[in-house]
């Protein structure tokens, strides 16, 4: 039988498994899955390099200064571990292309993967230890977020943020191999640290909101090395995470942890918007694909989506690329009269187009109370008074491995070659797909001053 509520110290059960689980016990099957995951982080990362907040991310760490410890995988350079967690970090969100994880309430990879591979980097440690890494630290994420529940999410917080400070804390504590003490007070320390509010959705503190989150967890194991201290109940104490932020432990939740691994429910982006745009993109492709409708033939649309969706991506006048991001209508829309849906669809002047405007003038979102997550239903009017509709949960409609990897393949090309050029992509990716053998991941990152050196 679980343990009751009361009796369960969660923040030091998540401790236990941070510093216990065995590299050696973790299946083969979920290195495949990390290293999938962090093909899809790195890609998005380095076609984010050119959104503005990077580059004045890049001149306030110019303004600090550092030592040059870690490196920017936007322009190669150096700079201190906590500013390349922090670049790279809001960097790879800044396009909002990057993976979701439903029990985390948001995006995981942004979180974790830029901390550790500057510390790994900093510190010389293998490619092994990089996964072993992730694996914890956004199963620790995501056993946070599932106790946490939507309430935390409908409350106002950008879970991506006040979890990814648990995560990323997480993943750096085990790469410094702390104990389960000083894991606790390192968890306490990003717990302390965390927040981001969902009202600056559509600004650049949202990807700030990233690579916050993945600097503060380094920042809090760091400080727990060297005997910091903080609250060791910091999710279910009095006045805690849980208090405060929403949410209470869940002892059913807690028994699985360590009897499975969330890195594969994983939901990877294949269109470069909000994830709550995603299933009525899906649904209006497939209405239109499946019956030889045209663009001029629609009359009207309906999206009935859920409170969740609306709250992360009700923008119905969008102005800017940025907020198109965020606007189901204009995501809609798009799909529908240019087709592309990468990150040349998210530009000022396609939001602003003629064509755009006229589509998105036939498009109705309502909200659907039955809906709770980021599902949809799509009801499309035809010119000639017929009426078809189509559902999509993306984020219960996860494929295989198999497609999955096709996917993210292919999009790893795109984004990496513009930027990268077609040889140092072919070879990162090899490097990638044999990282569990890399012995110090410092090797990897000479792929990215490369460019920039030559």
């Amino acid at each position: 039988m679980p343990e009751s509520e009361e009796n369960i110290a969660m923040t030091e059960k998540l401790a236990n498994f941070i510093v216990n689980t065995q590299t050696q016990n973790i299946p083969d099957e979920m290195f495949a899955h990390a290293k999938l995951a962090f093909m899809d982080w790195l890609c998005v990362g380095v076609a984010g390099k050119e959104d503005p907040l990077v580059s004045k991310l890049v001149n306030y760490s110019d303004t600090m200064g550092g030592n040059p410890q870690a490196t920017l995988i936007c322009d190669g350079s150096q700079r201190s571990v906590s500013d390349a967690a922090l670049i790279n970090g809001a960097s790879s969100h800044a396009l909002d292309y990057d993976d979701t994880l439903v029990s985390f309430l948001g995006h995981p990879s942004v979180t974790v993967f830029p901390s550790t591979l500057a510390l790994c980097e900093w510190k010389n440690l293998s490619g092994k230890e990089f996964l072993s890494a992730y694996l914890i630290g956004i199963q620790t994420g995501g056993t946070i977020g599932a106790c946490a529940s939507l309430d935390h999410y409908m409350a106002g917080w950008h879970a991506t943020s006040t979890l990814g400070h648990f995560a990323s804390a997480a993943a750096c504590a085990r790469l410094l191999k702390l104990n389960s003490e000083k894991t606790m007070h390192a968890l306490g320390i990003a717990g302390t640290q965390a927040s981001g509010l969902k009202r600056v959705f559509g600004s650049m503190c949202k990807p700030f909101h990233a690579g916050r989150a993945s600097q503060s967890g380094l920042f809090a194991a760091l400080m727990a090395e060297n005997e910091f201290t903080s609250a060791k109940d910091i999710l279910e104490g009095p006045q805690g995470f849980f208090d405060a932020f929403k949410g209470k432990v869940n002892p059913t939740i807690l028994s699985f942890l360590g009897l499975g691994w969330d890195v594969v429910n994983l939901s990877q982006k294949y269109h470069a918007s909000c994830h709550a745009t995603h299933s009525p993109i899906e649904a209006s492709l497939e209405i239109i694909h499946n019956n030889n409708i045209s663009a001029g033939d629609i009359q009207s649309i309906t999206v009935k989506s859920s409170q969740l969706a609306l709250d992360a991506a009700g923008k119905n006048k969008p102005q800017t690329g940025l907020e198109g991001k965020f606007s189901i209508p204009y995501c809609v829309a798009n799909a529908l009269v240019f087709g592309d849906t990468g990150m040349q669809a998210f530009t000022d002047d396609r939001v602003l187009s003629s064509e755009i405007k006229q589509m998105m003038s036939k498009i109705s979102v309502v909200l659907d109370d039955t809906k709770t997550g980021l599902e949809s239903t799509v009801c499309i009017k035809t010119n000639n008074h017929q009426d078809f509709v189509a559902d999509s949960d993306i984020l219960q409609q996860i494929p295989p491995f198999d497609v999955k990897e096709t996917r993210v393949r292919a999009k790893f090309n795109d984004l990496c070659m513009p930027v990268l050029g077609e040889k140092i992509t072919n070879s990162l990716e090899q490097v990638i797909d044999n990282m569990q053998d890399i012995k110090n991941m410092s090797e990897l990152m000479t792929y990215f001053r490369r460019p920039y050196e030559s």
